[in-house]
Formats: structure tokens, sequence, C-alpha cells
């Protein structure tokens, strides 16, 4: 991508504040005293954004279509469609059926779209998992399904066992959070500090690890929990299960710590064959473990891992912590990265070839850490990755009615079928997971997809510890929330981000009320400027948080102008993907889906076949010089549901040649040619061709050869 020249222009009107926030070093030290929403107690850490409740926040334009088609789509009906596990038998329902992770997935994403659509049907859909959970809870503390007295029948398709497991419970413990943030309900903070003092008391002999090797690795989902409920009570206790939760969590830390020096000669440290190194875990093993290392991490492990350091460090406030997740996340870029903002892990870590499978767990999960870092640090760069994912890589692996979605997607995918692929679980899915469907590939996905888009939602707003308001992530929506001494405002923005290069917030107030609000510019972005009532404040350098400090009336208007560029970035091979702001330019390819009628467990799904040519690579010249190589055509509205090809709102169009040697292989695009670029086809003529956003694309071309 091209550098972004960093530069200082401020013309002033009213009180300026910039926050550098960029690689995690510069989140301001705050106390809780000012907020109006919960920060940390001592000896936490104070963190300098606070989520806002569930519900505050009110999507509208496309988000609130997308959340619409989620509400008549699987996500408003796994119940019916998926009834075999997540119906009336579910284990976390009091039956005997399905008792470990998909159900809670699926309550974790359907109980923030209840709230936040304010749908009585959703809630009441949430409603018995959250009441049996609450009013089952044993005498010692112990939450959820209790063991079989006998071994049950094994049934196809259904999780059963181990009903102990520590995992699960993490699951329901941040549903927990949700509800008691939606309904204030007092029962959940009785009964989470009942089942955190079991936690403490059984730990030392029952580990994470102790039932499945998954609850060590995503600890971090049980340490959030804690550190809320300490928050919520001051509970000293809970500092003291938190330690032991996080020593007995995979060591996150210090493998994204260490260098990447260790030949690959012996596959005992690699997963799946680190599944047996568990608590107090063989450090040699550990020392020998590097993000870069194909198979290092199964993939949805390293989405939930990922924050592992950054929660902790809340308590423990030292460099190291922000150091290792920073490591990580530059790591994962270079060794497995792809365009969209995540890498190849298809489930194992892959590489970054741009046909390795991107596991839709994996994209929400990643959304998710992204997400919970962000308040704790602050860091701009988080809130750019976040956007990066949420409007490229998420919109595409779902179905435009939400009712199927692929468990693998890839940044160059020119074929959606049943057969062979260079996965790494091609054999036990049945050749299924590049399909759309219920079942295909693996299920997890089925229930986890859910919590992408109202996560997303939740997080365009926080609290700031000061008693005002950030905006930190862009999408069109409304919130309602307490700034100053517990003022009540209403702020409405207005915008077709990412498609569009401006938003404008309206403050809607009573009485005048001073307080701080906080804008993100994205390192995209060299030239953002911000308005208050049409009257030009200042301009702010990319990767910068404005804070904007002044007393507000009613009606006060707030314009933020991103100007967009189109830019590109290098890739394997030297392969080159076009980017434009947040958003992905892929080659626009049409389609032609087919419905195949289910004869096996994998069910029915749909395949996606190419109808026109996608072997094509970039001029050199367009790569050299893309703001003259591309022209930017927008449409003259952006529909309320964008992300499909007929309702693309911007398209890129360039030139480029076809290759004619790069062919399908094992039913993808074959190994990128290396771009030299290709001067055999030098005589060649050069075709027309158009890009569109990755989002509204199923079948794509995301990075290119280069030709000459």
């Amino acid at each position: 991508m091209k550098q972004k020249t960093m530069r200082w222009i401020l013309a002033v009107v009213g009180v300026m504040g910039i926050c550098t926030a960029a690689g995690f070093a510069g989140a301001e030290t705050t106390t809780a005293s000012a907020a109006n929403y919960m920060n940390n107690r001592p000896p936490l850490r104070a963190n300098p954004y606070q989520p806002l409740p569930v519900g505050a926040i009110r999507p509208e334009g496309w988000l609130r279509e997308q959340l619409g088609r989620m509400q008549t789509g699987l996500t408003g009906n796994l119940d019916t469609r998926y009834s075999q596990v997540v119906g009336p038998r579910n284990g976390w329902l009091g039956g005997d059926g399905d008792s470990w992770e998909r159900g809670l997935y699926w309550i974790d994403g359907l109980l923030p779209l209840a709230y936040i659509l304010n749908d009585p049907a959703l809630i009441e859909k949430v409603r018995p998992w959250v009441e049996w959970t609450l009013t089952h809870q044993r005498d010692d503390g112990y939450l959820g399904p209790e063991r079989f007295k006998e071994r049950p029948k094994d049934e196809p398709g259904i999780q059963k066992e181990p009903r102990e497991d520590w995992w699960p419970r993490m699951v329901m413990l941040k549903i927990l959070q949700q509800y008691y943030e939606a309904t204030q309900d007092e029962r959940v903070i009785a009964v989470l500090t009942k089942y955190f003092r079991y936690q403490l008391k059984q730990l030392p002999e029952y580990h994470l690890d102790h039932w499945s090797f998954w609850a060590n690795r995503r600890g971090a989902d049980n340490l959030m929990v804690v550190y809320w409920l300490y928050n919520k009570t001051g509970d000293a206790f809970l500092l003291e299960l938190a330690e032991l939760i996080y020593q007995q969590t995979f060591p996150y830390t210090e493998i994204f710590l260490n260098p990447y020096d260790n030949p690959q000669d012996n596959l005992a440290h690699i997963y799946p064959n680190t599944i047996s190194n568990r608590y107090p875990f063989n450090r040699e093993l550990i020392a020998r473990m590097h993000v870069g290392q194909l198979q290092s991490f199964h993939c949805v492990n390293l989405a939930q891992g990922l924050k592992t350091p950054v929660i902790y460090y809340q308590q423990h406030p030292e460099e190291k912590y922000l150091t290792a997740t920073r490591n990580a996340l530059r790591d994962i870029r270079l060794f497995h990265g792809q365009p969209q903002g995540m890498y190849g892990g298809d489930e194992p870590m892959h590489g970054n070839n741009p046909t390795q499978g991107i596991e839709f767990c994996s994209v929400v999960e990643m959304m998710f850490s992204l997400e919970s870092m962000l308040t704790i640090t602050g860091d701009t760069q988080l809130a750019d990755h976040l956007e990066k994912i949420a409007f490229n890589a998420l919109p595409t692996q779902a179905t435009d009615d939400f009712k199927y979605r692929q468990y693998f997607q890839t940044a160059n995918q020119v074929k959606v079928s049943r057969g062979k692929r260079n996965f790494y679980e091609d054999e036990s899915h049945g050749g299924t997971d590049s399909c759309f469907g219920l079942l295909t590939g693996y299920p997890c996905c089925t229930c986890n997809m859910h919590q992408g888009w109202p996560k997303f939602v939740q997080n365009l707003w926080y609290g700031t510890a000061e008693g005002g308001l950030a905006a930190l992530v862009y999408g069109a929506c409304e919130v309602t929330a307490k700034v100053a001494e517990g003022i009540p405002v209403r702020i409405v923005e207005q915008t077709d981000y990412p498609f569009e290069e401006s938003i404008r917030f309206t403050v809607y107030a009573k009485d005048k009320v001073t307080f701080p609000l906080h804008l993100r510019v994205p390192a995209w972005c060299r030239d953002a400027k911000v308005l208050i009532n049409q009257e030009v404040w200042g301009k702010v350098a990319a990767g910068q948080i404005a804070k904007i400090s002044r007393e507000w009336k009613n009606k006060d208007t707030v314009e933020l102008e991103l100007p967009m560029e189109v830019g590109t970035s290098r890739w394997v091979e030297n392969s080159v993907a076009v980017e434009r702001g947040p958003l992905v330019y892929v080659l626009k390819i049409e389609e032609d889906w087919k419905f195949v009628e289910g004869r096996d467990h994998f069910g029915e799904y749909y395949e996606v076949y190419p109808k026109s040519p996608w072997n094509y690579g970039l001029l050199d010249g367009v790569v050299n010089n893309p703001a003259k190589g591309f022209v930017v055509q927008k449409k003259d509205k952006v529909s309320g549901y964008p992300w499909n090809l007929e309702n693309a709102p911007i398209e890129l169009k360039t030139r480029g040649k076809m290759v004619p040697e790069w062919q399908l292989y094992n039913e993808m695009a074959g190994p990128l040619p290396h771009s030299l670029p290709q001067s055999h086809l030098r005589g060649k003529p050069a075709q027309d061709i158009t890009l569109i956003p990755y989002g509204c694309s199923t079948l794509r071309i995301t990075e290119f050869p280069v030709v000459q």
C-alpha cells in the first residue's frame, strides 16, 4: 500500500486534542471516576474506553438491513433449521442432547441481535437458555448440564459430552454478561459469583484442559468475565481466580515473544500434535513455537487467544503483554496474512497463499478479539483491522438472505463446488468446505457466525473515561448514552461508509452540555477534515484520534471527511491487491448459482460457477500509478443491501491481461504466477476489467499477478 505521510495541520476552532493511539503505545492513562460507564476498579488498570449497554446503539441504513436479514434468516430461525442441536433436547435447556458449544454459540449472537432490534420474538427465544442456566445452578456453584449417570448413546451430529468441560461454560459466561447489560437482572451477579467461587476451588485439581484442550486455548474468554464481575462487586477472590485462569491458559504471551529461529524438523510442537501439551505445559515445546510456522495453531484458537496478553495486561500493565500481541498481529500478516484482514487457516494455520481457507468462526472471533482489545488500548490500528474484516471478509461468507454459509472462504475464489482442495480438512469434510450450506464443512460456524454483525454494531460507540463518547469504527446508527455528569444525549450518525467518504453526526440534547467527542482517523486517510456546524474545525493526521471537547447544544453537527485514494499492497509471489479506504477491491466475476439436493449428512448446499474469465493480471503501469490507472465509478445511491454483484455501490475500472497458463488446480485458482512482471505477455492486448468491493463478491481474484 502507498506510504502515508504523517502531517499535522491544525486549524482550531474551539479546543482540540489529539490522542496518539497507534501501536498500542499511546493509550492514555485514565481514571474511572469521570466515566458514566463501568471502568476497571483498582488495582486493575483503568481503560480509555467503556462499552455501552446492549441496545444503546441502533443501526440504520444498510447495517439495519443486514441485521434484519439475520432476523429472518438463520439467526432468527436456527432452532427450527437446526433443531437437532439447538432445539429442546439441548443440554443447556435441560435436555439429553447436544451439550457442548454449538447451542451457546447461537445464543451468543442471537442475544445481542434480539436486544439491539428490541425484537420480542427473538428475546423470547433467548429467554429459556438464560432462565434454565440461572435457575439450575448446583449448590456448590456448578453451572450447566451435569454429567450423565450412564454413558449416553451416540447420535450422529450431536456432541453430548464432555458435559463438564470448562470451554462451553465460557460461552455461557459471555451470554450472561450481555444479558445483564441488556436487562440489569441481578440474578446474573449472584450466579456468576457463586460459579467463580466454584471455579477457584476446582481449578487446582481440574485444570482448564482437564476435559478438553479447547478451554486452555480460549481461557481469555473466561478471564474477561472474571474482570467484569470484579468491577461490579469488588470481590478480591476474583483477582486470585484471574491469576489462576491466566496461569492455566496456553502461554500465548511467551509464544508471541518467541524468536523465529527454530528449524521445523520435529512436529511435536505444532497443531494438532500440540493438543497433548497440557498444563503445566512442556516448556521445551512452547519455546519452539512461533506464529509463523505452518500448523502453529488451530485457526480459531489463534483468533481467540490473540487477545489473551492484552486482557491480562489490565491486571499486570507491563509493556511485554502489548508487545506480544503486536508481534502476533505482525507475524500473522507476514506468514499467513491475506488482504481482507484475515489469514490462511483451514483449520491449522496454513500460510498466505490466496487459496488457503478462512474459517467463518475465525472471522467472527477475530472481530471479537479486536473489539475487546480496542477498549483496553485505544489503538487505532485495531479499529482499522476490525473494519477491514467487517467490510470485506464478513459479508461474503453468508448468502444474501443469511440462510446458508461457507465453512471456508478464500481470497482467490473462482469456483465454489464440492471437491478436493488444498485445505487441511479436505478429507474429513467430504469436500464441502467451500459450499454454501447449513451443515457443509463443519457446523460450528452454522452457530457461531451470528455474533459478527451484532457485536460490530455494539462497538460503534464507547463511553470515554472523562465522561464523553467515542466513535472508533463507523456505520450508520443512532446512540443514546450518558455524558458529563450523567446527562442523556442522542447522537445520530448518518453515512453510507465504507462506500462514502463522509460521516455526519448530529447531537440531540435537552440543554447545553460539555463533553469530549472522540473520532478516529484511519491510517489510510491522509487528509481527514473535521467540520462543526459546517465550519472547518481542523485537519487530523492519519492514525490519530481527534478529541473534540466543547459545549454542545441541540442539533449541533459534526462532519468527518475521510478522503479515499486507490492504493495497492503486495502479497505472496509479489502479487498485488487493490484497496481504497477500508475496502479491498477484487475482480468482478459473473456467477452461476446451482442448488444441490442433500444426499448425505452434509445436507443441501449451493455451488457457484464462474460465467466470465478470471485469470487476469494487472498491468504494471496501473500498479505503479494507481491514481491514474483506476477509474472510480459510484452509483447514485447505496442500496439498502450493498453486498452482492448487482448492488455493488462502487466499481473500479482498469485494464488487465489474461494469463493463459494460470488455470484451475484442485478446483481452485492455480498457484499464482510470480509477478516479475510477466514479460512474455508484453505483445498481448490489454482488456477492460472491473473490480468491485470484496464483500460484494462470491467469486473473485483478490491477489493479482502483474503483467507488462
